[in-house]
């Protein structure tokens, strides 16, 4: 028995550590001395402006957060509220973005090992000067893509030792730097202008406080401990830094900061070097060496998963998301990030014009991200209810998005060029590619199109002009938990898929103990499910026999049947096809989830006693239900030449019969008419002693989702020896209606 020690979820400590991790990273050990060349006296206030900017974007990134914990943070939050062009701009952005920081990131950690081994400027090579610092700094990003490609990752609690480390180095440099600190010392102000520059040129320092949200699932309670999180290290964060440019602008005499950048020195370690000694220096040297590379790795691991949520929505090709069969990494997605972050190492001589872009495309997201939220806000989303709130909304939201896109205007001309051809790129990029690929509306083109006449007419064309025109193939997902019925379900999904000229998702939900966190259930999945892969795998192989295209996903959750429904909406699912048996679901929230919770599509149940559609029964009195009962019956006719019977129970059989023969033909469905009195399950146990196969259509609404959550049990179905298809409509419901049906 292995002694491993299971994590438990995310306290507020935790999810606080990951927010500090985030930030004290490269920006603070590379940029503060050009912050004081560029603003003088005004350097601490440029990271005071950035952080008052990243406060308040966290603020709406909380309540995000708390309101749709997805994969792909930023990206999803603007794809959803704003629909897929500006999707296409966050996410390219904020992919673009983070491979501008890793370069930057990287030529940073080459200049600290430049400075540790006492390297010259470059060397020759067939007649061309290498700068050791770009050299190094291609090496060292080879290093950490590869590093990504295999797999190979740091651990949480390493993570939190390299923020310990910093935060203290930091702070010993701190408390000894304002011992020597002389109010004469501090630098001339360069004006607001450069102050305002100089915040565009380090707002690189800020990146990463929206990653909490992409953990929001483990972090306890988050609707209080996730805004705290993210708040909270963003206030820190600041406050560090504030702290450090004082004491590099007043513990050390005016003009030492430009003497320094002069000889190609580290400004902040040779300021360690003057205030603590060369005990300070080695150790702001080995912190800045640390930070360097911790925040290179942190970001090229980011970029996968928002190359996973813009290939679910389709913005850029899903098979960049493909699995390595032996690393299990999307190890396409992460070649193509790195190639990126070599070509801007090699390509951009300028460090400070790396970060600058980093900045530029950081600021579009977040800008964006304040729309966001106004957006969901003011559409009333029905499915968007957060836990935490921001204050003073709307102001709070509306200055964060202002001084977000306002900032972008003091970002020197080259980086600003450049970040302007990626955003005008992206834009292209849904118009020529993504818009004929993706059918997932915005919530504001949405509620502009449900009201035309309330509109302004540009409005209204703006949203028509920019829609997305995917041929909404007919998706069916079929989710996958018991092998033993895996291939019957896979028969009855790729049948219906086919039919449809569509596609088929075999989803592979892992439901791990609320006491187990997803990181380490995604770190030892293999261990906690042997046959994960090969369910998958045979799915795949089942459904190809049809002809019918399959895309496979593994999903590692806290949930089971609560997952399977997130699930369904997130890959556009027209249909569910899954098990019923006793691993279908049986936890207690059920009655919970059926007060709160709507079928999101179709779905059919199977009680699988070995699939045969050569005589199907479709008893019928009418309605939606029992429509879908019909169309799926018409499905395996003309997949499997099945005989349909409908049936009607009826107290009068001559009314019976009439309503049937009017029904059948309105269904346009091929079929023997079967009309019985009496009991109705009797009756329909009775007809279905000669059928294979039994569609049901659900007697009422919600059924679906009580049978799945264990809390009702037709007696038919345990009756009956054939295999039973139960059917039910996607539809909305109100709560007074629910309560109605759970009462019952």
């Amino acid at each position: 028995m292995s002694d491993e020690e299971l994590a438990k979820d995310l306290g507020p400590l935790a999810a606080l550590t990951i927010g500090v991790g985030t930030m004290i990273g490269a920006g603070i050990f590379v940029l503060p001395g050009d912050a004081i060349e560029g603003a003088g006296s005004f350097a601490v206030l440029s990271f005071l402006i950035g952080g008052a900017i990243a406060l308040l974007t966290a603020l709406s990134a909380s309540e995000l957060g708390t309101a749709m914990p997805r994969s792909g943070g930023a990206y999803f939050y603007v794809n959803k509220a704003l629909g897929p062009l500006f999707g296409s701009v966050a996410g390219w952005a904020n992919w673009l973005g983070l491979a501008f920081a890793s370069a930057f990131y990287m030529v940073g950690f080459g200049d600290y090992v430049v400075n540790i081994a006492g390297l010259p400027d470059g060397f020759v090579v067939a007649g061309f000067t290498v700068p050791w610092i770009k050299f190094i700094a291609f090496l060292g990003a080879s290093l950490f893509i590869l590093i990504n490609y295999v797999g190979a990752k740091e651990t949480g609690k390493l993570q939190n030792v390299i923020v310990a480390l910093l935060v203290a180095i930091l702070a010993v440099f701190t408390v000894f730097g304002l011992t020597e600190a002389q109010p004469a010392n501090i630098p001339a102000s360069q004006g607001l202008t450069a102050t305002l520059e100089t915040t565009g040129l380090i707002f690189v320092s800020y990146l990463g406080f929206v990653q909490i949200t992409s953990v929001a699932e483990e972090i306890k309670e988050p609707g209080k401990n996730l805004p705290r999180a993210v708040i909270g290290s963003v206030v820190i964060v600041t406050l560090i830094y504030a702290l450090v440019l004082l004491v590099m602008s007043a513990a050390v005499p005016e003009g030492f900061i430009a003497e320094q950048s002069a000889m190609d020195r580290i400004a902040i370690v040779e300021v360690a070097r003057l205030v603590m000694g060369p005990a300070g220096a080695v150790a702001m040297l080995f912190a800045g060496l640390l930070a360097t590379a911790s925040s290179a790795n942190a970001s090229i691991l980011a970029s996968s998963r928002i190359n996973f949520a813009m290939g679910r929505e389709r913005i850029v090709t899903p098979d960049l998301n493909e699995i390595h069969p032996r690393f299990g990494t999307p190890y396409r997605s992460i070649a193509l990030t790195g190639a990126f972050i070599l070509v801007f190492i090699v390509a951009i001589s300028n460090i400070t014009t790396l970060s600058d872009i980093a900045s530029f495309l950081h600021l579009v997201i977040y800008g964006l991200l304040n729309v966001a939220l106004v957006v969901m806000r003011e559409t009333d989303a029905t499915e968007y209810e957060p836990d935490f709130e921001v204050p003073l909304y709307p102001i709070t939201p509306i200055v964060g998005g202002i001084l977000s896109f306002a900032l972008i205007y003091y970002i020197p001309g080259l980086a600003q060029l450049i970040g302007a051809v990626i955003v005008l790129f992206a834009a292209v990029w849904y118009l020529l590619y993504a818009r004929s690929r993706t059918d997932q509306q915005g919530m504001l083109s949405e509620y502009i199109l449900e009201r035309p006449d309330e509109m302004p007419d540009a409005a209204v064309d703006a949203a028509e002009s920019v829609q997305p025109t995917g041929d909404n193939e007919y998706r069916v997902m079929v989710p996958l938990a018991n092998p033993a019925h895996e291939k019957e379900l896979i028969t009855l999904a790729s049948a219906i898929a086919k039919q449809r000229g569509g596609k088929l998702d075999a989803v592979h939900v892992i439901t791990v103990p609320d006491q187990t966190s997803l990181s380490y259930a995604a770190e030892h999945v293999n261990t906690l499910e042997e046959n994960h892969h090969s369910v998958l795998d045979d799915a795949k192989a089942d459904a190809e026999t049809f002809g019918v295209d399959v895309d496979t996903h593994t999903i590692i959750s806290h949930r089971g049947i609560e997952e399977v429904f997130d699930a369904a909406a997130d890959y556009g699912a027209d249909l569910v096809v899954m098990g019923w048996g006793p691993d279908s679901g049986s936890r207690v929230e059920g009655a919970v989830g059926e007060l709160t919770g709507d079928l999101p599509c179709d779905f059919l149940m199977l009680k699988d006693r070995g699939f045969d559609a050569e005589r199907v029964l479709i008893p019928t009195a009418g309605g939606p239900d029992s429509e879908l009962s019909v169309e799926v019956g018409k499905l395996l006719q003309a997949e499997f030449g099945a005989e349909l019977t409908l049936l009607h129970v009826a107290d009068d059989e001559a009314e019976g019969r009439a309503f049937l023969e009017s029904w059948a033909d309105e269904q346009d469905v091929d079929a023997e008419l079967r009309v019985e009195t009496g009991d109705p399950e009797t009756a329909i146990e009775r007809a279905a002693g000669d059928a294979s196969l039994l569609i049901l259509g659900a007697s009422e609404r919600g059924l679906i989702s009580r049978l799945l959550t264990g809390s009702l049990v037709p007696s038919i179905v345990d009756d009956v020896e054939c295999s039973v298809l139960m059917a039910e409509r996607k539809r909305s419901r109100g709560v007074l209606e629910r309560l109605r049906g759970l009462l019952r």
